[in-house]
């Protein structure tokens, strides 16, 4: 999700999405300057951001939290980028910074592009290390597996690597990014190419899920992880406020009782603010919604209902064990909190919601 001013691909009929700019990565043996190392890296998040939100959901499955530290920036942006006035004095407690750019400035004076989350910074350094999300999440699985909690998945396995890849590469063409090229067009054709790759993405997803508890194998991938951020923005978000109105999640019968599964999974559910993703969306995107008025729906109630998704089998977390509760300080507070800051900026970019 990266902070620019007016939509992103606002002078394009189509919505062109700005690649990762810094794309480092951090090794277990450190090859490239970085090693995983406990307690030397803080993770730079939104809440409201679907590509954001897969880190938070990896951080909790792999049992991370002590490891990475996390930093929540305020759903609204500035022009001066994410910012982190849901702390004291407006400052990151431990990077002591009141923007996310003030990082990326310190990794690249005088960088002039987008400032997105996810972002992992150089805590000892102040230093942004990546912002390159689809390698996150892939290195926090792979990567970090000294660190990892006894009992955490196998995230990537390698046997199925092949497999997930295709399955990650069409949800992200043709539905996570695919709801951006419909809300964010530009022109009627734009609109209406987007909006068919997408449904005809979901249709594939949900006659594949019809028969099988999830994406690739009987337990749970980065694929799922991947799907899951867009579609638990679906209803909230994407329907409405981006024009993807064919159907809402809640009327397709197998991937709302698939989408529930993975709510209700320990690691999934317990890491959505829904308070911060419709405040940013309907707030930040004024392009699209001038009056920037908050819908009070959809009723939430719905995601706690069973689902019946254990029939078809599966083993959530393979030979694994669910995470324990998140950390106290990262729970979700009730609905109602968030938007109590002001702002004007916009998501989009590497990241961009």
């Amino acid at each position: 999700m990266t902070t620019s001013v007016g939509n992103p691909g606002s002078t394009t009929a189509e919505y062109k999405r700005s690649p990762s700019h810094f794309t480092d990565r951090i090794t277990a043996d450190g090859a490239g300057g970085w090693p995983a190392e406990a307690g030397r890296y803080r993770l730079v998040v939104s809440r409201a951001c679907p590509w954001a939100s897969r880190a938070l959901v990896v951080r909790r499955l792999l049992g991370l939290e002590d490891a990475i530290s996390l930093a929540v920036a305020d759903p609204l942006q500035d022009e001066r980028s994410w910012r982190f006035t849901l702390d004291p004095d407006g400052r990151d407690p431990v990077l002591g910074i009141a923007f996310l750019g003030e990082a990326y400035a310190a990794r690249e004076p005088g960088y002039d592009g987008g400032i997105s989350v996810p972002a992992i910074v150089d805590v000892p350094s102040g230093v942004l290390v990546t912002n390159d999300y689809p390698r996150i999440t892939l290195d926090l699985a792979t990567e970090w597996t000294a660190l990892h909690r006894d009992g955490a998945p196998d995230l990537y396995p390698e046997p199925l690597r092949d497999e997930i890849d295709e399955v990650m590469e069409d949800v992200y063409r043709n539905l996570n990014n695919g709801v951006y090229l419909a809300g964010f067009a530009k022109s009627e054709r734009a609109y209406e190419r987007a909006y068919r790759n997408l449904f005809a993405c979901w249709d594939r997803l949900s006659q594949r899920l019809a028969d099988r508890r999830y994406l690739v194998g009987d337990t749970i991938t980065e694929a799922d992880v991947r799907l899951f951020t867009t579609l638990v923005r679906f209803d909230a978000v994407y329907h409405n406020h981006f024009r993807c109105n064919r159907n809402k999640l809640t009327e397709d019968l197998v991937l709302w009782a698939y989408a529930r599964d993975l709510f209700q999974t320990p690691g999934f559910g317990d890491t959505v603010d829904f308070d911060h993703i419709k405040h940013h969306y309907y707030q930040v995107h004024t392009d699209i919604n001038p009056t920037q008025i908050v819908p009070l729906g959809p009723d939430l109630s719905g995601w706690s209902a069973p689902h019946r998704r254990e029939e078809l089998g599966g083993r959530p977390f393979g030979d694994g064990t669910p995470p324990g509760p998140p950390p106290a300080a990262e729970e979700i507070p009730a609905p109602g909190r968030a938007g109590t800051g002001s702002g004007a900026g916009s998501g989009g970019g590497a990241g961009g919601a």
